[in-house]
């Protein structure tokens, strides 16, 4: 596991956010992955008979080290980062980094940081009130091979997290529109 918080959740804190173009992934299924506005956690449940996630580390992250994007999506303050893997099937499909501010970790919405082997988006779109905007994309080059990312924020209660996520190379987010070719 220390491939993953070395290569890809070092490659997801420094990954080039844009907007995506609509026009680009508008109708496509890559598209329908990148853009979801739902439970991610769901999607991939569609694809696998078993869905594990393995927490990779939690940790606090202090506002300093947050940067100017993040504080512009989230409230300017100390964060509770959650570090995971999801697995289809026991293959490693999503690595993904939440960042938790610790005023979203109040009342109802405490437990969030400590959902251990429980994925995120089961536990906050279980809630009436859960929605996911500001969707962001990337393209990052890792070990040679082009793959796909988004960061988006999620509210539950109206108090925000921010989760980014790389799809992994056997991801079913590539095998959607044909077979691998050693690029996608």
């Amino acid at each position: 596991m220390t491939e993953f918080k070395s290569l890809y959740l070092s490659a997801l804190r420094l990954a080039q956010w844009k907007h995506p173009d609509k026009s680009v992934f508008e109708n496509t299924e890559k598209g329908a992955w990148l853009l979801e506005h739902g439970s991610m956690t769901e999607r991939l449940k569609h694809h696998c008979k078993e869905l594990s996630v393995t927490v990779l580390g939690i940790s606090q992250c202090e506002r300093d080290d947050l940067t100017e994007a993040e504080k512009a999506l989230l409230n300017d303050e100390a964060c509770v980062v959650r570090d995971v893997v999801l697995a289809g099937d026991g293959v490693p499909w999503v690595c993904a980094r939440t960042l938790m501010p610790l005023s979203t970790l109040t009342d109802q919405e405490q437990d969030i940081a400590e959902l251990g082997s429980v994925p995120l988006g089961q536990r906050v779109f279980t809630h009436a009130t859960a929605r996911r905007d500001a969707i962001e994309v990337t393209s990052l080059t890792i070990e040679n091979q082009q793959l796909d990312a988004r960061r988006s924020r999620l509210w539950l209660n109206e108090k925000p997290m921010l989760v980014s996520e790389i799809f992994l190379r056997d991801a079913p987010i590539y095998n959607v529109e044909g077979a691998l070719d050693g690029t996608h």
